[in-house]
This record gives structure tokens, C-alpha cells and sequence, in this order.
């Protein structure tokens, strides 16, 4: 099973790369630096869920 933050991350990256895309296609620059963030939010909820799914798969080693 994969980690919730995982799915969560990787649809607010995508969420992020759309809302830039719209930016750069209307001139909205406040967009864009939207769509950024939300990328980056999303790139660092995703870290943090394949790092709590590593944690699980030691334990269940063991």
C-alpha cells in the first residue's frame, strides 16, 4: 500500500505544472509563481510518503 502523502504529492505536483502552464499561456505571472509552489509542495509531500513507506518496509522485513 502505497502512502497517502505520496498520492497526495503527486497530484498537487500535476495540480502545479497545469496552474503554470495557464500562467504562461495567459501572462498571469502571480499564477505561475503559484504553480511553482504548489510543485514543490507536492515534490516534498511525495519525499516524505516514499520515506514513510521505506520505514514500513524495514519494519515488515524484520
Amino acid at each position: 500500500m502505497v502512502d497517502k502523502n505520496r498520492v497526495d504529492g503527486s497530484a498537487k505536483n500535476i495540480g502545479g505544472k497545469v496552474k503554470e502552464g495557464i500562467g504562461n499561456v495567459t501572462g498571469d505571472s502571480k499564477m505561475q509563481t503559484e504553480g511553482k509552489a504548489d510543485q514543490a509542495e507536492g515534490k516534498i509531500q511525495n519525499t516524505i510518503g516514499g520515506i514513510k513507506d521505506s520505514v514500513k518496509d524495514a519494519f515488515k522485513k524484520d
